[in-house]
């Protein structure tokens, strides 16, 4: 939808504003997502408050949760299946992937959600529907902070007694979530859009991210991947990010610039892509729901 601001006469009353559809596919009004800044910051602080009520324990999962995890992939990779992490003590291995994994799917998996989610509010206010996937994105944000500040606790502790190091690709972190964000986004708004006609979609979802995860270097590194299959690797664009910020914060890792390059460049098709399939669908996903 594009909002006009113009005197429409229409009678004896003078409009000030007059909302219409897009007129074209590829009409994409950033100005107008910018105006919108204060909704973000409100649905941001919505899905915060939202995301754990009434549960006892409360944003307490936000810690919880990426400690449990981390501590079955210990026991279970780790410890009985014995995948060497090269080097890397298990624990801080398996949660450098699970934090950064969490919140890659989280945007996802919510931003896929979003036509069916907010059919409700979208069918009775207008705003850039864009605007909730930011908003997914950023509030996913706070929730990875919480758990990037306990892994760099645990970092700090095993960099005390030895046991990794820093390089200086840390500093890469804002660029590794960004890129994550946009390529959640870009994926999560093809998703929503589909699903508004074909809702098998939904069900698959979930099935589908587990799938990404072990196609990614999660529970593994990227070393003990056989060299026949290391190409498929190569064009998933959250691998190389995985192993970048493993090498960064804890000195062990397969850095490779080109793939990175690589997934920059499918994580740009992708979301360009989402965004102009999602300003289609947006016009007339109440029809289809």
């Amino acid at each position: 939808m594009a909002v006009k601001k113009q005197e429409v006469s229409l009678g004896e009353e003078n409009w000030t504003m007059e909302i219409r559809p897009k007129a074209s596919f590829f009409q994409f009004n950033l100005k107008e997502i910018l105006e919108y800044r204060d909704l973000i910051i409100l649905f941001v602080k919505r899905d915060f408050k939202t995301m754990y009520k009434q549960t006892i324990l409360g944003p307490a999962w936000i810690l919880i949760n990426p400690l449990l995890t981390t501590v079955i992939f210990t026991i279970v990779f780790g410890r009985i299946a014995s995948i060497s992490t090269d080097g890397i003590p298990d624990f801080l291995f398996y949660m450098a992937g699970n934090i950064l994994w969490s919140y890659f799917s989280g945007c996802l998996q919510a931003t896929a959600g979003t036509f069916l989610g907010n059919a409700r509010l979208f069918g009775k206010v207008y705003f850039p529907r864009l605007v909730m996937p930011i908003a997914t994105c950023i509030s996913k944000l706070i929730t990875f902070g919480a758990q990037f500040f306990l892994f760099f606790l645990f970092v700090m502790w095993y960099m005390w007694k030895g046991n990794v190091r820093l390089t200086w690709l840390c500093l890469l972190t804002p660029l590794i979530l960004f890129e994550l964000a946009l390529l959640a986004m870009g994926v999560g708004m093809i998703l929503a859009s589909l699903t508004t006609k074909y809702r098998d979609l939904q069900v698959l979802v979930g099935f589908g991210v587990q799938l990404w995860m072990y196609a990614t270097p999660i529970v593994y590194p990227y070393s003990q991947i056989p060299g026949k299959w290391r190409w498929i690797i190569s064009w998933n664009p959250v691998a190389s990010l995985v192993e970048i910020f493993r090498y960064g914060w804890l000195g062990s890792g397969t850095v490779s610039f080109p793939q990175m390059g690589m997934g920059a460049l499918i994580t740009a098709v992708i979301l360009v892509f989402g965004v102009l399939l999602f300003n289609r669908t947006q016009r007339t996903f109440m029809d289809s729901i």
